[in-house]
């Protein structure tokens, strides 16, 4: 099959043993990537395994563009059982770190068991080494790359660099939205699929190899791809990308009504300016960085130059994590929320939850439903509390479940902002309502990036209020970034893969003629395995909607999105998928 490995590992760590298999034909059906972890996720994943259980699954996955001169491909998917929401999790990183994970060479990378200790998993083209790794259970993540790279790294000269998967302590003590850091800042971040590693006593996964996947062209790639970078690398959204990456979103949200503030009471934040991406390049040393085969380089390699924090290095903060603590937890200075990345990124934790949790801890705080020294804007309180959620000590200990569990022993559950369990990112559905519709739907609870639907709304192609022929021009966006799932290709992409370009390759890649139809079709039958697997995890119909606080009050500006807005959107949804009107499969 043009653009696989054609194998598969399969890791048994209770037994300390794997095995090579063929990749079943299944993969060239669905490209490979999220398509085919989807399908080993519901053959292999008992139906109510236990997330935290030997018997859940953690597969590692590279896409059919990874290792090939591609742009935007260099990136990995992780697929589990998500401990946070009960329901389907996926987590997709970039750096460097992908084009190891590939050239180890197989299509997937599936794990099950429970290691006796911990342990490092050190895979390469001839199969997989079991490591113990005691003294590196406990360190933080930066340190327990290194230490992984330095002790574990494979002197054979045909092999490349490796790459160094690991957790951080929130991972290993069972935080539910631990992440799997790589290249130190790169995190594969929501759901918790670093919580299943952890569960595993898995403390790393090395990456090593030689391998390439077979091209159907490798002449016509090299073509494309040299004519693609000529054509993209002067596209506007390339450039305001490599000028300030997502930080310019700060602007963008909070003139559009749409930037959460002070945990979702309002849509728009006084401070926005000092935490906005023009003032972090202006006070900050900060320059664009890419990951490998990039030529957009939205990530921001920074120095922080005053401040209590001069001299921390990093590379962020995304806009999703300058929003969770500039504008829910409010506070109002680049090196403070530079600050709070770093100590998530260190400890291993999704500051997207993370932020949230503390915002509304805060909240909990003021209703006199908790008992904490913390207030909006503390810095130093919500850092105490974060390590608190990672050491799960004190109320730390009440938050590291999730916020459905913590919301319920507050008695604030009509306050808790989530959908499935997960919180949503920095683009309020009351006024962005495409978004709500994106939160509600998505497979892995409230989630932007199944979509990116805030980019049609904000370009104008669709109103944001709109209702009537929103879920047509959503579920368009969703076929299309479904396939870069399957792909595994990046996200900000998106503009210069059109369909017309994404049918252009195909033949270059896997040697076949596609339609946009047969795209969608193939993109379409994905969505219905992940649809599938969260039905038959108890995620109905009943969890496609949105929390109580975003229904029923409105921002101030008087935006607001109705229940029955969200019922029709979904239903809407429904019938665009072929779904019955319950939102359930019909074959």
């Amino acid at each position: 099959m043009y653009g696989f490995h054609g194998r598969m590992l399969f890791i048994d760590l209770t037994q300390c043993e794997a095995r090579i298999v063929p990749t079943p034909a299944l993969a060239a059906e669905v490209f490979g990537g999220k398509g085919l972890a989807t399908h080993l996720m519901l053959e292999h994943i008992p139906a109510g395994a236990d997330a935290l259980g030997p018997e859940n699954r953690l597969i590692f996955a590279a896409g059919p563009f990874c290792g090939t001169r591609i742009w935007g491909g260099s990136r990995y998917g992780v697929f589990t059982k998500s401990p946070l929401t009960g329901g389907y999790c996926e987590s997709y990183s970039g750096g460097a770190a992908p084009e190891s994970v590939d050239a180890a060479g197989y299509d997937a990378v599936i794990v099950s068991g429970t290691a006796a200790v911990p342990t490092v998993l050190r895979i390469h083209p001839e199969g997989c080494d079991f490591l113990e790794a005691e003294d590196i259970w406990g360190m933080e993540s930066f340190a327990a790359e290194d230490a992984v790279k330095q002790r574990f790294t494979l002197e054979k000269s045909e092999y490349g660099k490796p790459a160094a998967l690991v957790i951080g302590p929130a991972g290993e003590r069972g935080v539910r939205f631990a992440v799997i850091n790589n290249d130190y800042w790169r995190c594969a971040g929501r759901t918790g699929a670093g919580t299943v590693m952890g569960s595993k006593r898995l403390k790393a996964v090395l990456f090593q190899g030689d391998r390439k996947r077979p091209l159907a062209d490798t002449e016509g790639v090299a073509a494309y791809s040299k004519a693609f970078a000529a054509a993209g690398k002067d596209n506007p959204g390339v450039k305001a990308y490599k000028k300030f990456g997502t930080t310019m979103m700060v602007a963008l949200m909070n003139t559009a009504g749409a930037f959460p503030t002070r945990y979702w009471e309002a849509g728009e934040c006084e401070h926005w300016e000092k935490i906005s991406g023009e003032t972090y390049h202006n006070e900050h040393d900060i320059t664009a960085h890419a990951c490998r085969k990039c030529f957009m380089a939205c990530g921001r390699m920074a120095t922080i130059s005053k401040g209590r924090h001069t001299g921390l290095k990093l590379e962020g903060p995304e806009y999703e994590t300058i929003y969770v603590f500039g504008g829910l937890c409010m506070i109002d200075d680049m090196a403070e929320i530079a600050y709070l990345n770093d100590l998530c990124d260190q400890l291993g934790m999704d500051t997207i939850t993370a932020g949230n949790l503390c915002a509304f801890a805060i909240e909990a705080v003021k209703r006199g439903k908790l008992e904490y020294d913390i207030d909006y804007g503390q810095v130093d309180a919500i850092a105490g509390l974060l390590r608190e959620i990672a050491a799960r000590t004190g109320t730390g200990a009440l938050l590291a479940d999730g916020i459905v569990p913590a919301a319920k022993t507050l008695g604030l559950e009509d306050l808790a902002v989530h959908v499935k369990g997960l919180e949503p990112p920095g683009y309020d559905p009351r006024a962005l309502k495409g978004m709500g519709l994106a939160y509600a739907v998505s497979c892995r609870g409230a989630c932007h990036l199944r979509s990116t639907f805030y980019k049609p709304e904000l370009a104008g192609m669709i109103a944001p209020d709109a209702i009537e022929g929103k879920a047509k021009l959503f579920t368009d966006f969703e076929d299309r970034l479904t396939l870069f799932d399957t792909f595994i290709l990046c996200r900000f992409y998106r503009d210069l893969y059109s369909w017309e370009k994404l049918i252009e390759l195909m033949p270059y890649v896997f040697g076949q003629e596609l339609t946009k139809d047969d795209l969608r079709r193939i993109a379409s039958r994905v969505t219905d395995m992940t649809r599938e697997f969260n039905l038959r995890e108890g995620l109905g119909p009943e969890t496609d909607t949105l929390p109580q606080k975003l229904l029923t009050e409105a921002l101030p500006s008087g935006k607001r999105i109705t229940p029955q807005e969200i019922e029709q959107l979904v239903a809407d949804y429904y019938a665009e998928r072929g779904w019955d009107a319950s939102g359930r499969l019909q074959y």
